[in-house]
């Protein structure tokens, strides 16, 4: 499915424990590193789409997470000019993505990647909350920042530690921080 303006609708996740870790994983056979992400089928809601690739992706089923919070609006990303396949149709320039925060209430050993034939990612760690900005491909860095800017907000009310503030003070300088 690709929207009018050749985007493709998807769903992120942010993985998060009670010290405000993120589950960082990385994709198999490569050294890159991200959120688990995935499309939304036609005729599939936002969060339906999430469980499924929560499932697919980590092994984790509803039970083993609470969602927290997503974000308001679609948050989009283009696609550098050498990924965009010219001879697909519809045209894909980016993804569109809905982004939710979801919060660990089960035994880290209930991620397994060895469940579906073709996993996504071949191993994952606990980073610091901030940490992915860092780590992610240069072209989703931008929709990175604004849904862990959002979704920290939600964090800070559930009583889990992340300085959302801190972060986008000491980086105004910069212009890594802001939010656009």
């Amino acid at each position: 499915m690709i929207d009018s303006k050749g985007y493709r609708p998807n769903v992120g996740i942010i993985l998060c424990n009670d010290e405000g870790r993120v589950f960082w994983a990385k994709r198999m056979g490569v050294d890159a590193w991200q959120f688990p992400q995935g499309g939304i089928n036609q005729n599939e809601d936002p969060e339906a789409a999430m469980y499924r690739e929560l499932w697919e992706e980590t092994g984790l089923q509803q039970q083993h997470v609470e969602v927290l919070g997503r974000t308001r609006y679609w948050l989009r990303y283009r696609l550098p000019e050498r990924y965009i396949r010219k001879n697909s149709l519809p045209l894909c320039v980016g993804q569109k993505q809905i982004w939710f925060m979801l919060r660990l209430v089960s035994a880290d050993s209930n991620v397994r990647f060895d469940h579906c034939p073709k996993p996504e990612f071949d191993n994952w760690r606990w980073v610091d909350y901030w940490e992915p900005l860092n780590g992610v491909v240069y072209f989703k860095r931008k929709v990175y920042q604004k849904a862990m800017s959002e979704l920290g907000m939600i964090l800070e009310r559930h009583g889990i530690p992340v300085d959302v503030a801190g972060y986008l003070a000491k980086n105004k300088k910069t212009g890594a921080g802001k939010v656009q």
